[in-house]
């Protein structure tokens, strides 16, 4: 009886503490540490009871009847890494848990670039991820770009080129390599990036000044290049492409590679080198046009995921030769030249790159730290420092002959400090303060005028932005930003020119000694934008989507617009600046619009761009020099109103036959004199047929037909200049067709590549053929388009190793 009394006893104790303290309950969310997102399906376990629960749609979970005492909580979810903390449960607890959300499989890696990535924004974008980019390995930066809807490129001969996004170009494109913007003078129009394509693991093009806190000024857009990401995991990974082409006899290696362990710590590496010789035209060799590039980066860090630290350094140093024939010694070999069709000076290919040419070398170094702070987000601390070097050489004779007719050098340090805040549900907010100190010099040893003089800038700006995710359907998203600027420059300017300008009625003050043919000047210039931005993400259906942007961007004049007063030598020009520009102010409504029907789907991105003081720069005359004759560009500003529409268009037949169509049409107009503006994209058209065949080892082929018609709108800027006839002995008026457009074209590309697997190793060849009927035809955009026409037939072989 004793006993039965104590069993009976032990079972109504246990009953009674089951009853009275098995009642807590622990709950919350399960989400991203990057961005707040909810982790669906994310387990939350108690391993001491086996308890658990699901996440929901909404990351949310709860787990009840749970008993008073010490429990280990494990977290988990796909493609996470396992979450264990110890708790005391006195309460019922609510405990959010955030998880490091990265991508396991290396394949996707590769092929993204991207391990975290983050959708909550209005931005209108377009992206070339890590497989486009290998392909055009080969390619410059600004090539790679063109084959994204409503990018196109302007070019200095066949070796220069720079991205036109929806019209805009040079410094009305912000471009950000590894989270620094580039100041590399992209003022000039023969400036290409100087980003090297195979340090990206991923391109995106912003179409619009909607992302401010890469700056307030991105009057067309910004282009944003990702270095690839470390995963935290112990791994060793890397790639070689090696590439040959037939057009230039040329061809590159790169190569990367990269380690990353579990607890954080990473190396990265890449180099990469090009050289080809003369490229070719369809009936002639393109003098001078050889390439030699050599480029190199190395990063280290600590990516934990509280806090983490990044340094980098990239040196991008590049050799371009210059047409040979857009260098004319008089009027009258000029006026041929651009009046004819062939030019007037071949020479038979080479390898040796001579004058004239560019020299560029851009060194980048970053340091980077970020902290997260609890219940709050995460702050961001960045400093980088660039130092960017151009030497243009002119066909010299003498002593000079081997000296640099412009040499210039600019140093810049930039500061950025921001706080992502993401503590409120469906709402995020990102605050920062950025500064910027600039040192510009132009070595005055060349002999020649400089360009662009010396000068100072200093430049600091605040931004604020940010989203709230209303409901499943809308996405809202706003920005603010400052920016104040402050240029002091010195100057010399010819007396002769300064009294053609007319700046002795309006800058007589700016004079700081008088040497009779020549005046010293101390032009000092303060500026203060301000940007915002407005935008809505609207979710229709599953299968639709509508993104609409509306943008104020404020852009300064450039060095350029500003102090030009000499010879381009690498578009063999002379281009006058004007002190009395001020600063554009654009007003851009850009929409997008996508649909899935089934197997077809389509984006429609029509666009509405007003722009106050816009700065052109247009011909209007022939100037001789001691080292030729050469045509006169000069700046202007006017009010001008940009307006087109991108189209993309998919159909997929089966699952191995795609086909995607490309339209893009800008229409812009000189407000102020009636007419249109020049160097604008002309209608295009890319059609591309992609077929997988698997029985022949996933072999891929892909057929692209390109279209560009004759640029019907332009201003007539034609003028006469009296030309020696060699026949009568006498100056006769001769009629310059600088303005007249080329006629349309099209061409046809053919491309083919197959994957191999190995134990451990990835093969990939792929070849290539560009303008296979070796098409004669002339470009718009080429500033060179007078003196000869674009490159012919190039078979291009790739192989890719990934290991």
């Amino acid at each position: 009886m004793k006993y039965i009394f104590l069993v009976s006893l032990f079972w109504l104790s246990i009953l009674h503490i089951n009853a009275q303290e098995c009642t807590l309950s622990l709950s919350g969310k399960v989400i991203d540490i990057h961005d707040n997102s909810p982790l669906t399906f994310a387990i939350v376990e108690i391993k001491e009871t086996g308890q658990f629960a699901e996440a929901d749609s909404n990351g949310e979970y709860q787990i009840s009847k749970i008993c008073p005492g010490n429990y280990t909580i494990k977290v988990s979810h796909v493609s996470c890494e396992k979450l264990v903390e110890e708790i005391q449960m006195n309460s019922s607890q609510e405990i959010d848990f955030k998880l490091e959300h990265h991508i396991d499989e290396l394949s996707e890696v590769l092929l993204t670039g991207r391990i975290y990535q983050n959708t909550n924004n209005t931005s209108i974008s377009k992206e070339l991820d890590k497989a486009r980019i290998d392909r055009y390995s080969n390619l410059s930066f600004g090539e790679a770009l063109a084959e994204i809807n409503g990018v196109s490129s302007l070019n200095t001969g066949a070796s220069i080129n720079k991205p036109i996004i929806q019209g805009m170009h040079s410094s009305r494109i912000i471009m950000i390599n590894n989270n620094v913007r580039m100041f590399d003078q992209q003022w000039g129009v023969d400036h290409a990036p100087n980003i090297d394509v195979n340090s990206a693991a991923n391109i995106e093009v912003i179409k619009g000044a909607s992302a401010l806190r890469y700056g307030g000024d991105a009057v067309g857009g910004i282009i944003v290049s990702t270095p690839q990401k470390a995963p935290l995991k112990d791994t060793l990974f890397g790639k070689s492409i090696a590439n040959f082409n037939s057009n230039g006899l040329g061809g590159g290696i790169t190569a990367s590679l990269l380690k990353a362990n579990k607890n954080g710590w990473y190396i990265k590496t890449q180099a990469s080198a090009k050289r080809r010789g003369d490229l070719e035209a369809p009936n002639y060799n393109l003098s001078n046009t050889g390439v030699q590039e050599n480029n190199f980066s190395i990063g280290f860090g600590l990516n934990k995921i509280e806090s983490g630290f990044n340094v980098y350094y990239s040196l991008f140093s590049t050799e371009i030769g210059i047409l040979r024939a857009s260098h004319i010694g008089n009027v009258r070999d000029l006026v041929n030249s651009i009046n004819n069709s062939t030019p007037s000076f071949i020479e038979d290919f080479s390898y040796q790159i001579n004058s004239p040419k560019q020299e560029v070398k851009h060194q980048l170094a970053k340091f980077d730290y970020f902290k997260k702070i609890d219940n709050l987000g995460k702050l961001e601390f960045q400093y980088a420092f660039q130092f960017n070097q151009r030497q243009e050489f002119d066909v010299r004779r003498g002593s000079n002959r081997n000296k640099a007719a412009l040499d210039l050098e600019l140093a810049t340090h930039h500061f950025l400090s921001q706080l992502k805040i993401d503590k409120f549900k469906n709402f995020n907010l990102n605050v920062g303060i950025e500064s910027t100190y600039q040192d510009h010099f132009a070595n005055p040893e060349t002999g020649v005028r400089r360009l662009i003089p010396d000068y100072e800038m200093f430049a600091l700006g605040s931004f604020i932005t940010a989203n709230h995710q209303l409901n499943e359907q809308i996405l809202l998203d706003a920005g603010l930003r400052y920016d104040y600027t402050y240029v002091d420059a010195l100057k010399f300017y010819r007396t002769s020119r300064w009294e053609e300008r007319n700046y002795q009625n309006d800058f007589s003050d700016i004079i700081i000694e008088d040497f009779g043919t020549q005046l010293l000047t101390n032009p000092k210039f303060h500026y203060h934008n301000f940007s915002s931005s407005l935008g809505l993400q609207y979710q229709v259906n599953k299968a639709s989507k509508l993104i609409g942007n509306l943008s104020l961007a404020t852009r300064n004049p450039n060095p350029s617009e500003l102090f030009s007063d000499g010879l381009h030598h690498s578009i063999a020009s002379i281009e006058l600046g004007d002190l009395r520009l001020q600063q554009e102010q654009s007003y851009k409504l850009n929409v997008s619009y996508e649909q899935e029907i089934q197997n077809f789907s389509f984006e429609i991105n029509p666009y509405f761009n007003l722009i106050e003081n816009f700065m052109t720069l247009e011909p209007n005359e022939i100037e001789t020099t001691i080292r030729g004759a050469f045509p006169v560009f000069a700046y202007r500003q006017t009010r001008a109103r940009f307006m087109g529409v991108d189209v993309e268009a998919t159909y997929q037949f089966n699952s191995n036959s795609t086909l995607v169509g490309q339209l893009a049409y800008v229409q812009a107009d000189d407000l102020s004199l009636n007419r249109p503006i020049i160097d604008m994209p002309p209608f295009n058209t890319r059609l591309q047929l992609n077929q997988q065949i698997e029985s022949w080892n996933q072999l891929n082929l892909q057929f692209t037909h390109e279209f560009v018609a004759k640029q019907n709108r332009f201003p007539n800027l034609d003028f006469t200049t009296p030309v020696l006839d060699p026949e009568i002995g006498e100056l006769v008026a001769t009629e310059v067709g600088i303005s007249a457009p080329p006629s349309a074209y099209q061409l046809f590309h053919f491309g083919a590549e197959m994957p191999f697997q190995f134990k451990h190793l990835d093969l990939r060849v792929a070849f290539n053929v560009h303008n296979i009927f070796n098409t004669s035809y002339r470009n718009y955009l080429n500033r060179q388009r007078y003196y000869a026409d674009e490159i012919g037939r190039n078979f291009q072989l790739q192989i890719q190793f990934n290991f």
